[in-house]
């Protein structure tokens, strides 16, 4: 089958309720949307990757507000379907220059209703990549077989497929997080990974080289490691390994899906035709440029302005 679109993103979307003030001082938030994958997803498609979200949305009064905006975004939303559980939600406080908040409450949500009669061969084939994070197999047993269906129908067919762990100790498992790499681990092309939040739960070295060698071994081709001990990003790639530095050129607002947004622009040059050592340069600028403004969605950056630091 031809491929019609770029990008596919399996995930989760959800409301965000944000405020600028501490949570136990703030009378007002603002309404927005996100989630890990979503922010991804939007990256690319800002840069200019035709991208698709495979999703369930909540038939609540929130469910077309989000219906809408990722339209508006340019996000193709015709594998999106509405059931009747609620949406998702965290609550987020982003004070300049203290420490963020965030609780979220999305048990029984809708995307959790996302399951493997959501992926066809004829769904995945139409596309060049696949990517979606540990987050979204963290939703239910269903999501996860979800995953499971997509990327194992992907690697068949010569579909790019891209992963990130994304460790999230507020509602995953050490041992959880293990099992959702093991099993998607042999099916996946590309591999986002924190020093920080996923090596520690997920590998008993915290050696670079040793991570790439144990990936390299199962088919991974490009591993890129984010570390901010040592402020950039590890990229190994047909054997090599080549280090890129953060981008620091502007002052830090918000860390707030900055990894995410590195994700996304990625995936955009790697499906663009970049190699992955052109493709983190890329990446790492649209990741910083996320860093200098408040927010999540609000703060993505566009191709010029990460033209102008490039």
């Amino acid at each position: 089958m031809d491929k019609q679109l770029d990008l596919a993103v399996i995930g989760e979307c959800l409301i965000e309720l944000s405020s600028l003030s501490r949570l136990e001082d703030a009378d007002v938030f603002h309404k927005s949307y996100g989630g890990d994958s979503v922010i991804s997803a939007l990256v690319a498609s800002k840069l200019g990757t035709e991208t698709a979200l495979i999703t369930k949305l909540g038939n609540d009064g929130f469910g077309r507000y989000i219906y809408d905006k990722l339209q508006i975004d340019r996000i193709d939303t015709s594998h999106i379907d509405f059931v009747q559980e609620l949406n998702g939600v965290y609550i987020a406080s982003r004070t300049p220059g203290g420490k963020n908040e965030f609780y979220y409450y999305k048990r029984k949500s809708a995307a959790t209703k996302l399951s493997d009669d959501d992926i066809s061969e004829d769904l995945i084939t139409s596309f060049k990549c696949l990517y979606t994070t540990g987050v979204t197999q963290s939703l239910s047993l269903s999501a996860r077989n979800a995953v499971k269906k997509g990327f194992k129908i992907a690697k068949e067919n010569d579909v790019i497929t891209a992963y990130d762990p994304n460790y999230t100790s507020c509602f995953m498992f050490s041992n959880e997080s293990k099992e959702f790499l093991d099993e998607i681990i042999p099916y996946t092309n590309i591999i986002f990974m924190s020093m920080k939040n996923d090596v520690p739960h997920l590998f008993e070295s915290l050696s670079y080289e040793h991570i790439a060698r144990k990936l390299s071994d199962y088919g991974v081709e490009t591993i890129v490691i984010k570390s901010r001990i040592d402020g950039g990003y590890y990229t190994f790639y047909n054997g090599e390994m080549r280090f890129c530095e953060f981008f620091n050129k502007l002052p830090v607002l918000d860390l707030t899906a900055s990894g995410d947004a590195f994700n996304g622009a990625f995936l955009h040059s790697v499906i663009a035709g970049y190699s992955p050592f052109e493709a983190s340069k890329f990446a790492s600028v649209a990741a910083g440029l996320q860093t200098t403004r408040m927010g999540a969605v609000e703060a993505l950056p566009d191709r010029d302005e990460i033209a102008e630091y490039l």
